[in-house]
């Protein structure tokens, strides 16, 4: 007998096509009334895949009482309700690694993007500016401070990239990082104050809800950039908004924000800001990677009882 799985959001198609002939898998988007569903069937499924953004909440987990692991399609795990997994005894896994340097990648792109102002020298050309003048001068990147917010395995990612650009990096974290190269800042806000540049790529979740708050944003200043690949809920949007609006910074460059796919209307005319639709892990490569990593989570576990890549 196959391991029935409840799928909880829509996948990568390929992935979706080997968890169905690997294991009886039930998509639960498809459920018109899942609440309905869940009362009649949540006692089936012993497995439960999902993705960062749809994540498991402690209603979904407590209405499959068989429950036993849950494997998640992406590195953040904020999205899911880890207590309830717990006290479940539900193991949960995530894709650590192999995004990391795919979002590496475009937290450096976003960088350079909002100093040289790439986008916006696009926008002045497709409009038809620059018969009208010369596009103003911007901010150059090589040789500037670079401070991280979080410097896990994506932080350091990062700081790897800006050696190549001669930056100085410092980081902030919870705690110092043992064997570390770069210097630690206890302190966010005068990490903020020090640095050029302000990266966050730290966890989402409660325990980091608007870490970037009004003192860290007004540290950085109005020659400083911030830019985010973390979650749209470690930085106060709303503060961050109006300090663009008052140019008491000098721009920021956004895969995610706190109310997706919502973003601030406010922060479409303006020109000091770059926006993406959360888009730092999707590259072909990296989301197969996902996808297998999410696959031999499940079969691993149902084959041995133990996960590769596990988080609980």
């Amino acid at each position: 007998m196959k391991a029935r799985v409840l799928q909880h959001g829509r996948l990568m198609a390929s992935l979706e096509s080997e968890l169905a002939e690997r294991f009886d898998l039930h998509p639960l988007w498809k459920e018109a009334d899942r609440k309905a569903f869940l009362a009649a069937h949540g006692h089936e499924f012993v497995g439960l895949a999902t993705s960062a953004r749809f994540g498991a909440d402690r209603t979904l987990i407590e209405a499959l009482p068989r429950l036993a692991v849950i494997a998640n399609f992406g590195v953040g795990v904020d999205t899911i309700d880890l207590q309830a997994a717990r006290e479940r005894g539900v193991a949960v896994s995530n894709t650590p690694d192999v995004l990391t340097d795919c979002v590496a990648d475009l937290a450096f792109g976003l960088l350079i993007d909002v100093a040289r102002r790439l986008s916006a020298a696009d926008r002045f050309v497709r409009r038809g500016d620059w018969p009208e003048g010369q596009f103003p001068l911007a901010t150059r990147v090589w040789g500037k401070k670079l401070g991280i917010v979080g410097l896990g395995r994506i932080g350091n990612a990062i700081a790897r990239r800006a050696g190549g650009f001669d930056m100085t990096v410092r980081y902030h974290n919870r705690r110092l990082v043992e064997d570390s190269p770069y210097d630690y800042e206890a302190s966010l806000p005068a990490l903020a104050a020090w640095a050029d540049f302000l990266v966050v790529a730290c966890a989402g979740g409660a325990a980091t809800r608007h870490l970037v708050s009004r003192d860290v944003i007004d540290a950085l200043g109005p020659a400083g950039f911030l830019v985010n690949i973390s979650r749209g809920s470690v930085v106060d949007e709303a503060v961050l908004v109006e300090a663009l609006q008052a140019g008491r910074i000098a721009g920021a460059a956004l895969d995610v924000f706190e109310d997706e796919p919502n973003v601030p209307p406010a922060l479409f005319v303006l020109d000091n800001v770059v926006l993406l639709p959360h888009i730092a892990s999707a590259t072909n490569e990296t989301r197969q990677a996902m996808a297998d990593c999410v696959l031999a989570n499940l079969r691993s576990w149902f084959d041995s009882g133990r996960l590769l890549t596990p988080v609980l």
